[in-house]
């Protein structure tokens, strides 16, 4: 059928109003908003330098922290003198402090959060030293798992005090010959060594890194944070950077991808490529297990030999600029979202 077609001085075309911009017609007109004021609804601004919340990704997959986002280009790092003291910026007065807030003192709760929230040990170890009847409450040994208290109540561990001390996060870039320990009886040098001067309260680390494996870790005295991101249970994103003593074959980076039969089970990495396309020795691999040298023990499998291992990435947490051996506290922005179990 055809379209009918109209001439333009007559013919039945329907009626369509006209109107003319510049000689006031009667073509409705759109607000418009001064930058001053007027009644424009609110639209929140992300990301500008002024302490704004997290922009949602494109792709509506949650949400994703931008840090140093004050600066346009991401991190710069200052020109850095002789007399450079990484830690001279977190001074007592200015550390962070997070406290537990909203909190009714009459609440009741368990005896192993409590000790937990202490700093004391994590709550699976509490629940060991309850039932050895090494914890008192109001001067009554209670060896019962599941006992609830008040924070009010007197708690004793092995006969002291024990109080809910305000929380220390402590991100470290450790450097390698250093052990993942609170005490080592052999002398050598610890990651407690690296943090010495970075609050009064006793903190720890949060998993372990081998000896000379370096990169990202967290210390803390919140102990429920710890056992989340250490638990079997919670399983959080780790990502290492690896180097090999020979370049890795495809054949064998797709076994790993795939998984490989170790002597406690199958393994298999989340992601694996080569950090560089000439270099094929050196590859980035992203792994959730927690197990003991996992990420040696894949490729030693395989026979290789992993002459350096550099940790990246943990939970959410890089060691963006941070040199070796230096630490900064954790933002307040990264201990809720570590809190709230939004990072992997």
């Amino acid at each position: 059928p055809q379209r009918p077609s109209y001439n333009r001085e007559g013919g039945d075309r329907p009626y369509r109003p006209r109107f003319n911009n510049g000689e006031g017609g009667d073509r409705p007109q759109r607000p418009s908003y001064n930058r001053e004021g007027g009644d424009r609804p609110y639209r929140p601004r992300f990301n500008n330098g002024e302490g704004g919340g997290y922009r949602s990704n494109n792709g509506g997959g949650g949400y994703r922290p931008r840090y140093n986002n004050d600066r346009q280009g991401g991190y710069r790092p200052r020109p850095r003198t002789g007399d450079y003291d990484p830690n001279a910026k977190y001074s007592v007065k200015k550390q962070i402090e997070y406290k537990e807030q909203f909190v009714d003192p009459n609440e009741p709760i368990r005896l192993n959060k409590f000790l937990a929230n202490a700093g004391v040990c994590s709550r699976r170890e509490a629940d060991e030293f309850i039932t050895a009847g090494v914890v008192s409450v109001n001067g009554e040994v209670v060896t019962e798992l599941g006992t609830k208290i008040k924070r009010s109540d007197v708690v004793k561990f092995h006969d002291e005090p024990v109080s809910i001390e305000r929380k220390v996060y402590v991100l470290l870039n450790k450097p390698k010959d250093t052990v993942t320990t609170s005490d080592d009886p052999q002398e050598r040098r610890t990651v407690m060594d690296l943090v010495k001067g970075a609050c009064n309260e006793r903190i720890y680390p949060v998993g372990r890194l081998d000896r000379n494996t370096t990169g990202v870790l967290l210390l803390t005295n919140d102990g429920d944070l710890a056992s989340k991101l250490t638990h079997p249970k919670f399983l959080k994103k780790k990502i290492y950077h690896v180097h090999l003593d020979k370049n890795l074959t495809k054949a064998d980076m797709e076994q790993i991808a795939a998984g490989i039969q170790l002597e406690d089970g199958e393994i298999h990495a989340d992601a694996i490529s080569y950090t560089d396309d000439f270099k094929k020795d050196q590859v980035g691999i992203e792994i959730h297990s927690g197990k003991n040298r996992i990420v040696r023990r894949i490729f030693e499998s395989l026979g290789y030999k992993v002459v350096k291992l550099d940790r990246v990435f943990f939970a959410g947490l890089t060691k963006k600029g941070l040199r070796r051996g230096d630490w900064r506290y954790l933002s307040e922005a990264e201990v809720n979202y570590l809190r709230m179990g939004s990072f992997e």
